[in-house]
């Protein structure tokens, strides 16, 4: 008797089957439906919660700070502007009277703006 051919072990390969029922051979196969599989543990969720908190908070922190520092140049355009347009209006009475009179006008409006302020 000559020995039997020894078989080498066979690779696990995906199961073949046929054509699908419906027709639909494009269609990935169906999986057994798992209500549980989604599910994590309460720990597991209350820190990643706890990460997405610390995340939110840290954003809300950047936007304000960047929503100040957007606000901080708007003023100081306004000043700018405001500056500007005071020294023209102090120009324009200049043509008008007399330097001394222009700086008392200056000096009293400037006292009455520290006084309403």
């Amino acid at each position: 008797m000559a020995p039997a051919p020894v078989e080498a072990p066979a690779a696990k390969a995906a199961p073949v089957s046929g054509h699908r029922k419906n027709g639909k051979q494009w269609h990935e196969t169906r999986k057994a439906f798992r209500p549980t599989s989604g599910q994590t543990p309460y720990a597991k969720r209350a820190a990643k919660n706890a990460h997405e908190a610390e995340v939110k908070k840290l954003e809300t922190e950047m936007k304000a700070e960047k929503e100040e520092e957007r606000q901080h140049r708007i003023q100081a355009i306004k000043d700018k502007r405001a500056a500007k347009e005071e020294k023209e209006r102090f120009e324009k009475m200049a043509l008008k009277m007399h330097a001394k009179r222009v700086e008392r006008v200056r000096r009293r409006e400037k006292r009455n703006k520290l006084l309403k302020s």
